[in-house]
């Protein structure tokens, strides 16, 4: 019974990412703090969207999931100096990319900010604001794309609390920036910007000592005629549209969102931060340690093992991913005012980005299942299908922003997130039972059943507890925190004793099956 050495790598990944995001959102209480919801933080979070976006989409989006099913073929049926050859070519040809990629994006930024931000005025205090630390943000693709694909390699590896952590570094250092550089600086809010850039640099140099560990420490080298390159940049141009078509999304949404009113792409950014908590923690951990073993059991031809993957991977993802939501869609307003209401983050904003997060909520699980989901594919070396849902789903969501902008405002952009990522859930869901690359195990209706009817209590002990809004806005920080610890704390107690009452054991979802992983991996 190996699962074990699957659940241990998923439960390694998941405490890592959680302590950075408990870093993030100490950075994101510290910058709400100092510089609130107002046109500089508008500015600063399109210029820190933009290379984000772009290091999901093709860093740890397309390239991730073309080059580790690759990787793991190597490393099954390759030499370790074929191996590192491998790697060498593809750091090679990756970084000239990104160099020229990072040169074009620093020259072109008027044009980049005024392309994804249309509202904001050309030449005006914000878009110029903007365009002068997209300049400085843009090479943290360079840098934390490469970060990427290193962490790639120590996946591939089992080594994946290395990655997990690394963004640590990322968090620290943008507070340490807001809160000793921005004082210095004749416009505070650039100090946010050269902590980014910093971040990149650190994060990049922290994989260093552990791809020497393994002996694939890369000497790059240009070869596109390289075959495995070839085989990974084949893989990558459709994957472009697949798992990574929320990021897209993402932009879209910030396009339409500064269209709005000042202030809504700082509430849009809070909002979308709190629900990346959960969708970091367990989603992205869970898609990450089951894609290099769907790629082995792919390479093994072990349809069996990769099925029950596949299975092992939504029960968990349901698990954790529904309470998440049911909790970011109930306590949303608390939490934001928890968290954020402090300095120049007033009641307005906690009522404006509260609205946001509740239709965000919406499509949590969704969201987690696409990584889930899309991984299926992408370790069967299979693009078009993500791809053709991916294009689906990303026209959806701009016909849902026009359609829901103007009734609901910031809210109805993420509403209209949410309702694409379901239909991307759906439509791959289909494709895999169609193509017979996933069956179900037994026992599915009697698991919703009972997932339902535990979050239904717990939605219901919440609602009750949470109260009005206005007390938890017009209380001191203590009472909030206090309160706040004290209704998640039960919250947690409920569920799990709400578990046991229906019957459903933790243990027989999170170890269910045989699943062929070698024994003290991870």
């Amino acid at each position: 019974m190996m699962s074990k050495a699957l659940f241990k790598s998923t439960s390694i990944f998941s405490s890592m990412t959680f302590l950075s995001r408990i870093f993030g959102f100490l950075r994101d209480m510290v910058t709400a703090n100092i510089f609130g919801a107002g046109f500089a933080f508008d500015a600063f979070s399109a210029a820190f969207r933009i290379p984000n976006f772009m290091r999901r989409l093709f860093a740890e989006g397309s390239f991730s999931q073309a080059f580790v099913p690759v990787l793991a073929e190597y490393q099954k049926n390759k030499s370790h100096e074929e191996i590192k050859n491998f790697v060498s070519a593809v750091a090679g040809t990756l970084g000239i990319v990104l160099l020229a990629v990072t040169i074009a994006g620093i020259i072109c930024a008027p044009a980049i900010i005024h392309l994804f931000t249309p509202g904001f005025e050309k030449g005006g205090p914000r878009f110029e604001l903007a365009v002068t630390m997209l300049r400085i943000t843009f090479p943290f693709l360079f840098f934390v794309s490469l970060t990427a694909f290193s962490g790639a390699i120590l996946n591939t590896y089992n080594r994946f609390w290395v990655m997990a952590f690394t963004p640590i570094f990322l968090n620290i250092i943008m507070i340490a920036t807001a809160i000793w550089l921005a004082p210095e600086m004749h416009t505070p809010i650039i100090a946010l910007a050269w902590g980014v850039f910093i971040a990149g640099i650190v994060q990049f140099l922290f994989q260093f000592p552990f791809l020497k560990n393994l002996h694939l420490l890369p000497i790059p080298k240009i070869n596109f005629k390289d075959k495995g390159v070839r085989k990974v940049l084949k893989l990558m141009v459709p994957a472009l549209f697949g798992v990574s078509v929320s990021q897209i999304n993402l932009l879209v949404d910030t396009v339409f969102a500064s269209l709005l009113v000042v202030g809504s792409m700082s509430w849009l950014y809070y909002s979308d931060r709190l629900m990346e908590f959960p969708l970091g923690v367990f989603g992205v951990a869970i898609s990450t340690v089951i894609l290099p073993n769907l790629s082995r059991h792919h390479a093994s031809q072990s349809h069996h093992d990769f099925s029950h993957t596949l299975d092992w991977g939504i029960r968990c993802v349901l698990l954790v991913g529904v309470p998440a939501a049911v909790v970011l869609a109930v306590m949303s307003g608390p939490l934001l005012s928890t968290l954020f209401q402090y300095g120049r983050f007033d009641g307005h904003a906690v009522m404006m980005a509260r609205l946001s997060l509740t239709a965000f909520s919406l499509g949590l699980a969704p969201f987690m299942l696409i990584k889930i989901l899309a991984s299926g594919f992408y370790a069967k070396q299979d693009m078009k299908t993500p791809v053709k849902i991916g294009v689906f789903a990303m026209v959806s969501n701009m016909i849902f922003n026009v359609i829901l902008i103007w009734p609901l405002a910031h809210a109805g952009i993420a509403l209209a997130t949410s309702l694409s990522a379901l239909l991307n859930m759906g439509f791959l869901y289909f494709y895999l039972r169609k193509k017979n690359m996933y069956v179900p195990r037994e026992g599915w209706n009697y698991f919703l059943l009972r997932i339902f009817i535990v979050n239904v209590l717990l939605a219901a002990w919440l609602w009750f507890g949470a109260g009005d809004l206005s007390v938890w806005i017009h209380q001191t920080a203590m009472w909030r925190a206090l309160h706040l610890a004290g209704l998640l704390s039960s919250a947690v107690i409920i569920y799990f004793a709400a578990l046991w009452m229906v019957g459903l054991k933790l243990r027989d979802v999170l170890i269910p099956v045989s699943i062929a992983v070698k024994e003290g991996e991870g």
